[in-house]
């Protein structure tokens, strides 16, 4: 019976790990992967009419007038990051306040939205000036609702919104994912290419380290300017593989370190020359005593002139009395 109850418990325990790894494998199996349309929808949040290919309207979006604290306009009013952010979060995020804030409402919890709902808002239903189906298709509208609902995330938990650190990111794996898809075209430091930012040129890791919720999303989804770069989503790679690529990008250099001061090494500091002091040669002991004795006469007459003075007003107030 000993023998059977060994050779039972033997039994079960192989069949509860099969479950369990089976339990692991139905998990990771259900792990939503960006579907085409999750990719197509994201670029066309970041900029649609670049997507498409097509002029923009003429001046700013009619929305754009319902706030007065963001002074950007034309083309950039169009775009769908500038009043809902490249975290999702509008207002309520990393442009709740400063030169990007708006006041209008981020886009993250609309994902628990029927699809239908979103296309209606899109649509200009129930606000007929967020209508983009004039300029949208069915089709891409589709893809933001898509995009909306399968690929938006909560990046306060990827990004600390106070010090734009990455939270919890894997520098190693990011680093490795980094030399594998991204260092050919942006160099091993991230300096080989340039982006326009805030009126300057900056580098990758400037940009990391400044906006790391627009590389978060653009390594993810690839940007909607240039179609050749690689797309993370397409590769495979989750949220969290983003999150490590952009860990490893802060590390870069950015030119935004603190300047500090190198150590002397020890070596002695050279002492700083003061003022007086014995003289160093014969010449300058000789101005010294020259001037000394210049000071000292000058005093002296000063102080003979002094006396003069007193004894002539007391000789004339003697004679005054007389």
């Amino acid at each position: 019976m000993k023998k059977l109850g060994m050779g039972w418990t033997f039994v079960l325990i192989v069949i509860a790990g099969l479950v369990v790894g089976y339990q692991t494998g139905q998990v990771r199996a259900q792990t939503p992967v960006p579907t085409e349309d999750v990719v197509w929808g994201a670029r066309l949040y970041d900029d649609w009419s670049e997507v498409k290919g097509v002029a923009l309207p003429p001046g700013s979006h009619p929305i754009w007038a319902r706030q007065s604290t963001n002074t950007l306009s034309g083309a950039e009013t169009w775009r769908c990051v500038t009043c809902h952010g490249w975290d999702y979060q509008g207002k309520d995020g990393a442009w709740g306040s400063g030169a990007n804030y708006t006041g209008f409402p981020g886009i993250y919890a609309a994902r628990t939205l029927p699809a239908a709902t979103l296309i209606r808002i899109l649509n200009g239903n129930p606000d007929p000036e967020h209508d983009f189906s004039p300029y949208l298709s069915a089709a891409e509208i589709q893809a933001l609702v898509t995009f909306i609902r399968e690929g938006v995330v909560d990046e306060r938990d990827y990004i600390d919104l106070v010090s734009r650190k990455v939270i919890r990111g894997d520098v190693a794996h990011g680093q490795a994912l980094y030399t594998q898809t991204c260092a050919a075209c942006h160099g091993p430091d991230g300096r080989k290419i340039t982006f326009r930012y805030q009126g300057m040129q900056v580098s990758l890791a400037s940009l990391a380290v400044q906006d790391p919720w627009r590389f978060l999303h653009r390594t993810r989804f690839g940007v909607a300017r240039a179609p050749e770069m690689p797309i993370g989503a397409i590769l495979g790679w989750s949220a969290q593989d983003g999150r490590d690529v952009l860990a490893y990008a802060q590390t870069l250099p950015s030119g935004l370190e603190p300047q500090v001061t190198p150590p002397l090494a020890g070596r002695e500091p050279t002492p700083a020359a003061l003022p007086g002091g014995p003289a160093q040669n014969l010449v300058t002991g000789i101005l010294t005593a020259l001037g000394a004795i210049a000071t000292s006469l000058g005093f002296a007459l000063l102080l003979g002139g002094l006396l003069v003075g007193i004894l002539l007003v007391v000789v004339w107030m003697l004679r005054s009395r007389k």
